[in-house]
C-alpha cells in the first residue's frame, strides 16, 4: 500500500479557476466542494488582494487559505493547524515600492506607465472588468501598483531589468502589470509548504494557471495545469509534463484537476 499523502491544489483564479470575463464559477462549484470533502486543500494563489479573495471564499461558502496579491501575503495557514501562523507578509509595503521606483527609473519611462490609481472610475472599470463593489476591492491593494505599459517590448524589458536590479518586480497577468516587490506565487508556495510541511511531511502539490505570472509556480509543482489561453502556444512553455486543456475556465479548472487527482492515484 502507497504512503499516505495529503493534496495541495495551488490554484490562479481570473481565468483559471474563474470565467476569464464574467468571474464566474457556479458550473464547477459542486465539484470544488468534492475536493474538498476529500480532505484535498485548495489555496488561491493569485494577483487578487485579500478583499477580493475573501469574496470568493464567500461565494463559495468556505474558509479557504490563500496567498494574495501575486506572493506577497499569506493567510489562513492556521485554519489548516492551529499552531501555524494567521498571516505571513513577504512584502514590503506599496508606498516603498512606489518611491524605489520614481527614484529609479528614468522618466521617458515612467511617462509610459499609467497607473489604474490615478485613472477615472470608468477606464478603472474597464481595464479590470468590475464595477463599483469588486472594483473598490480589486484596487484596495497594500503591497502591489497595478499599470498599463505603453511603450514598446524594447521598454518594457528595459523597465523590467531597472526594476529587478532594485529589488522589485513587474507581474505580468491578463489584464495589467502589477509592480510588486521580489516576490512571486513560486516563492509564495514554496513559504506555504515549509509550513505545511512541518505537520505533513507527505505531500503532493497542484498548480492550476492560465498567464505568464503562474509559470514559475507551475514549474515548481508536481503536478503543473494550463487553462487554455489563447496568449499560448505549448512551445513557448518549457515545463515537462504539462496537463493542459482546450476548455477556457471554469470547465476547463476542472477538467485539468481531473486528470491530476487520476495522475496522483496512479502513480502512488
Amino acid at each position: 500500500m502507497g504512503k499516505i499523502f495529503k493534496i495541495l491544489i495551488f490554484t490562479d483564479l481570473d481565468g483559471s479557476l474563474l470565467h476569464r470575463d464574467t468571474f464566474e464559477f457556479k458550473k464547477i462549484k459542486g465539484y470544488i466542494k468534492q475536493i474538498l470533502a476529500k480532505g484535498i486543500f485548495i489555496i488561491p494563489n493569485t494577483s487578487k488582494t485579500k478583499k477580493e479573495i475573501l469574496e470568493f471564499n464567500k461565494e463559495l461558502g468556505e474558509d479557504l487559505p490563500y496567498i494574495s496579491e501575486n506572493g506577497a501575503t499569506i493567510n489562513g495557514l492556521d485554519l489548516l493547524n492551529s499552531n501555524l501562523p494567521k498571516e505571513l507578509i513577504l512584502s514590503r509595503e506599496k508606498d516603498i515600492l512606489a518611491n524605489i521606483f520614481e527614484e529609479s527609473v528614468p522618466l521617458s519611462l515612467q511617462n509610459k506607465c499609467k497607473w489604474l490609481f490615478e485613472m477615472d472610475k470608468e477606464k478603472q472599470s474597464l481595464i479590470f472588468g468590475l464595477e463599483n463593489k469588486k472594483l473598490k476591492m480589486a484596487l484596495d491593494r497594500n503591497y502591489s501598483v497595478p499599470f498599463i505599459f505603453e511603450g514598446s517590448k524594447n521598454e518594457k524589458k528595459e523597465l523590467s531589468t531597472i526594476v529587478k536590479k532594485k529589488g522589485l518586480a513587474l507581474q505580468e497577468g491578463g489584464r495589467v502589470i502589477n509592480l510588486t516587490d521580489k516576490v512571486n506565487k513560486a516563492k509564495a508556495l514554496q513559504v506555504f509548504l515549509r509550513f505545511f510541511k512541518k505537520n505533513n511531511k507527505n505531500v503532493k502539490t497542484i498548480a492550476v494557471g492560465d498567464n505568464y505570472n503562474d509559470l514559475d509556480m507551475l514549474k515548481i509543482s508536481d503536478f503543473p495545469c494550463l487553462v487554455f489561453n489563447d496568449k499560448f502556444t505549448l512551445d513557448q512553455i518549457p515545463i515537462n509534463d504539462l496537463i493542459v486543456t482546450n476548455k477556457p475556465s471554469p470547465e476547463g479548472w476542472a477538467d485539468v484537476i481531473k486528470i491530476a487527482l487520476v495522475k496522483i492515484n496512479k502513480n502512488y
